[in-house]
C-alpha cells in the first residue's frame, strides 16, 4: 500500500512507517522545521515517512481551544511542506465535504478520527477518494468492530486502508492500550498503526485541557513494535509547553531522533525472528 502514496521514499526497507508533526497547523514556519528535520532523520534510518498535521481541530473539549488558523490557510500550508520536502501528507476530515477539499490541496492520505469512526458517510466520502483512508479506532470501540469501519470505505472501491489505534477509555479520565487489539485489526487485512502519543492522553480534566503522560512515549512505543505493528503516529513539537493543541502528550522534537533508532534496532530483531516461524 505504501508504494501508492506519492513522495513515499525507503518503502524497501522493510520498516515500519511513521506519521508524525504538530497536532494542528500553527503556522507555516512550524510545520516546515517538523518537517524539515524529521525527514532528515527518516531518510537517515529508512523510515517511510508522512507528514502529519491536522488542518483544523474541530473535537475540543473547550469553545476558547485553539481550532486552527482557518481550513484554507491550513491546507495551504500542508500543500506548503509536501511540495518542499516531496513528502506525503496526511490529515484530518470531519464531514463528507472536506474529503474533496482536502483532495484538491493534495492531502495524500485522509484521516477519520476516532470520536468520528463510526459515521458511514464520512467513511463513505473518504472512500470514493481513492485516496488512502486512514481510520483511527474510537475509544470506545472493541477492535473486532472496526471490520466494520473498513467494510464502509472498500464498499466504494477503495481497498487502500490502515486502522490505527489510539488507547480505550478506561474510567472517565485515562487511556489504556490492549494490545491484542493489534493483532485483532490485522484480520482485517490492512496495515495497523499505534498512536503513541495519544494513547498517552489523560482526557477529560476539570480544567477542560487534556493531560498526559509522555514520559512512557517510548514504552507504548517498544511494546507496539513487540506486537508486529506496521506503522507509528506520534506528534511531536519543538517545545511542547508552547504547543497550541495537545503539549501535555506530545514528544519533544529534540528527542525523536534517539526513539526512532532504537525502534528501528527493535524492528530488526523483529523481522529476524518472524524469519524463524510462528508458533
Amino acid at each position: 500500500m505504501l508504494n501508492t502514496i506519492p513522495h513515499i521514499k525507503h518503502s524497501d526497507k522493510n520498516n515500519f512507517f511513521l506519521l508524525a508533526g504538530p497536532c494542528v497547523v500553527e503556522n507555516e514556519k512550524l510545520c516546515l522545521e517538523i518537517a524539515e528535520k524529521v525527514s532528515k532523520i527518516t531518510d537517515k534510518l529508512g523510515i517511510p515517512y508522512i507528514f502529519k498535521a491536522s488542518y483544523r481541530k474541530a473535537n475540543r473539549s473547550r469553545s476558547d481551544s485553539f481550532t486552527g488558523i482557518g481550513d484554507i490557510e491550513g491546507l495551504k500550508v500542508m500543500q506548503k511542506v509536501r511540495e518542499t520536502f516531496k513528502l506525503p501528507v496526511v490529515t484530518d476530515i470531519h464531514n463528507p465535504e472536506e474529503a474533496d477539499l482536502a483532495v484538491s490541496y493534495d492531502v495524500d492520505v485522509l484521516q477519520i478520527p476516532a470520536f468520528l469512526s463510526r459515521q458511514s458517510d464520512l467513511l463513505a466520502a473518504a472512500g470514493q477518494t481513492g485516496k488512502v483512508v486512514n481510520i483511527k479506532k474510537g475509544q470506545f470501540m472493541a477492535p473486532e468492530s472496526m471490520k466494520f469501519a473498513v467494510d464502509k470505505v472498500r464498499e466504494q472501491g477503495n481497498n487502500l486502508i490502515m486502522l490505527t489505534d489510539r488507547g480505550t477509555m478506561f474510567g472517565y479520565y485515562d487511556l489504556i492500550v490492549d494490545y491484542r487489539g493489534i493483532a485483532e485489526m490485522k484480520k482485517t487485512g490492512c496495515p495497523v498503526i499505534l498512536d503513541i502519543t495519544h494513547s498517552l492522553q489523560q482526557p477529560n480534566q476539570s480544567s477542560g485541557v487534556t493531560g498526559g503522560r509522555p514520559d512512557l512515549i517510548e514504552t507504548i512505543a517498544r511494546a507496539g513494535m513487540a506486537t508486529g505493528i506496521d506503522g507509528i503516529f506520534l506528534e511531536t513539537h519543538p517545545n511542547p509547553a508552547e504547543a497550541k493543541s495537545d503539549g501535555a502528550n506530545m514528544l519533544p522534537l529534540h528527542l525523536l531522533e534517539d526513539m526512532l533508532n532504537r525502534l528501528v534496532e527493535i524492528r530488526k530483531t523483529i523481522n529476524r525472528i518472524d524469519t524463524i516461524g510462528k508458533f
